[in-house]
């Protein structure tokens, strides 16, 4: 059964969220957003225009809010298949798949944003510590209340942010677009919309718990890679000065002069190097399905 022609924007907004019933939450907030810039920008230029009247003007050139999903559905198929990392071969050995983890380009950017994640982290709490502060200090003073709109405005910016670092990093779907936040409503309306939407405070949350995943993540890292280059780099040393090179290992009294236990140490190392890129992976898979639950508005029905 084919929906009723909107007469209004948000009428013309809701039919374009049930189209897009069960797909990407992260989809859905950019496609009614591009709807909604897009449908505000036509009314702007065209003031003497009802929105009943602009918004069947708009079906053939933007389209139906059934064809924008189609569109939106299509493109998004396509982006992520060429974007998506090939898959192991599935008669792939035990062994294969161990060291197979070299090739996954989303094991050396979850690294990278391990390591990337302390920084991120300082910065997302301390903009959401000092701003919380400030803002309940002002909150009973006429200053205060543009300190607390500058402050959740920041915290959506900060989530913008680190959604696009999610993709790239993770590649975790993540908005692309702003939340769009009812613009033909007034002032107030919509400041208190910001209030009572419960991503503002799960973007908070999220943003706080970021300092101490942030420290785990990089310890973990640099521990692991430093132990990791550390075995490898003493291995190489022993096993030259096993060779009669003047070149020695000693290691708090345990001295490796034998060619085996040089070959054991520098295997050692390289477990640990490709143990670290699975640990890695399996961090970025985790972390993006927490970012998405904390960041991504829920769609509305």
């Amino acid at each position: 059964m084919t929906a009723a022609t909107p007469k209004t924007i948000p009428e013309y907004l809701d039919q374009l969220r049930a189209a897009l019933r069960g797909a990407d939450q992260a989809l859905v907030q950019d496609a009614l957003y591009d709807a909604e810039e897009y449908l505000r920008s036509e009314m702007a230029a065209n003031p003497g225009l009802s929105e009943a009247d602009l918004i069947a003007s708009v079906a053939t050139s933007y389209g139906a809010p059934e064809e924008v999903a189609d569109i939106y559905r299509d493109t998004e198929v396509q982006v992520t298949r060429a974007l998506r990392t090939p898959p192991a071969p599935p008669r792939a050995s035990l062994t294969g798949r161990f060291f197979g983890v070299a090739t996954d380009t989303r094991a050396w950017t979850a690294l990278f944003y391990m390591l990337l994640s302390l920084a991120t982290g300082i910065i997302y709490f301390t903009a959401v510590v000092t701003g919380f502060s400030l803002s309940a200090s002002l909150v009973l003073m006429i200053i205060g209340i543009p300190v607390v709109i500058l402050f959740v405005g920041l915290v959506r910016v900060l989530s913008l942010v680190e959604g696009r670092i999610v993709e790239v990093l993770l590649g975790e779907r993540m908005p692309r677009r702003p939340l769009y936040q009812g613009r033909g409503q007034p002032w107030l309306e919509r400041i208190g919309a910001m209030f009572t939407d419960p991503r503002t405070w799960s973007t908070m949350l999220y943003q706080l718990i970021m300092l101490p995943l942030g420290i785990v993540y990089f310890t973990v890292t640099v521990t692991g890679l430093a132990l990791s280059v550390g075995l490898v780099g003493g291995g190489i040393l022993a096993l030259l000065g096993s060779f009669g090179l003047p070149v020695s290992m000693d290691w708090d009294g345990v001295y490796f002069g034998a060619p085996w236990q040089a070959a054991v140490v520098i295997l050692a190392g390289g477990l640990l190097f490709f143990a670290m890129l699975h640990l890695a992976r399996m961090v970025g898979r985790g972390h993006g399905a927490l970012a998405k639950s904390l960041l991504v508005k829920t769609a509305q029905h």
